[in-house]
């Protein structure tokens, strides 16, 4: 019989979606405030213009990308309960029934990288309370590999590259964590 251990803490990220910088900044302080500073961010990525226009009508303009990473890390399974407060957020910046905002927690380890969707899919993993994990990359070879269901913009160079950013920094701390034991 296995032995059961406690999970390994993971690098927290969270995907922005938004059209106006105002509602990015209010998203962002909220962020800070409920899982500290951010020690990675991606440059903004036009959306809309490079990968899909799906998220305009919504967001209120075309659709730009920045990604964040997280200095703490986290016990995975809360990803969950993230997922729930970043949807909170997203109703509190609402506007006239519309999101301005879209925000998608997900964890990266040494080896994959997951986001969090409400979506159900056959491909997606119940966690709780109608939160779904979906392994989005997983990391082999010295590369971030992609699977059928892979979003296209994570299919992009761009954000390969700053994932592999965050797995470094990941990496530095897990040596850490692994040396204090």
């Amino acid at each position: 019989m296995g032995e059961i251990h406690s999970f390994e803490d993971e690098k927290l990220i969270v995907c922005t979606m938004y059209s106006d910088p105002v509602f990015l900044e209010k998203a962002e302080k909220m962020l800070v405030d409920a899982f500290g500073p951010y020690d990675l961010v991606s440059v903004d990525y036009p959306f809309s213009d490079n990968f899909s226009e799906y998220y305009d009508e919504e967001l209120g303009g075309k659709a730009f990308r920045r990604i964040y990473s997280f200095e703490r890390c986290i016990d995975p399974s809360r990803l969950a309960a993230i997922k729930t407060l970043t949807n909170s957020f997203e109703e509190t910046l609402s506007e006239n029934g519309k999101r301005r905002i879209n925000l998608d927690p997900g964890l990266l380890n040494r080896g994959r990288l997951i986001l969090a969707s409400t979506k159900y899919s056959g491909i997606r993993i119940p966690l709780s309370d109608g939160i779904y994990a979906e392994i989005t990359l997983f990391y082999a070879r010295g590369c971030w590999n992609e699977l059928p269901w892979t979003y296209v913009d994570f299919r992009s160079e761009l954000v390969k590259d700053f994932l592999t950013e965050v797995r470094k920094k990941y990496l530095s701390q897990r040596k850490m964590w692994l040396k204090g034991r």
